[in-house]
């Protein structure tokens, strides 16, 4: 699975839009979109974020464990 498709499911978790996601992160919801399609890599300061946001590790968001924290 791909990293693309967990921040996807945990955005959807939390209840949270792309645009909503893209304000947290301060970048255009088409850009977030990109990472979450898989069309483009996340850069590793918005991968922390996210992290930090969800309250999970890195290493769920790309899938290296399924153990959320």
């Amino acid at each position: 699975m791909g990293y693309y498709k967990r921040i996807r499911d945990l955005r959807e978790d939390h209840d949270m839009t792309q645009r909503q996601v893209a304000a947290v992160l301060d970048i255009t919801q088409p850009q977030y979109f990109r990472y979450e399609q898989g069309f483009r890599d996340i850069p590793t300061d918005l991968l922390i974020k996210l992290a930090d946001m969800y309250d999970t590790t890195t290493d769920y968001i790309l899938g290296r464990t399924d153990r959320q924290k």
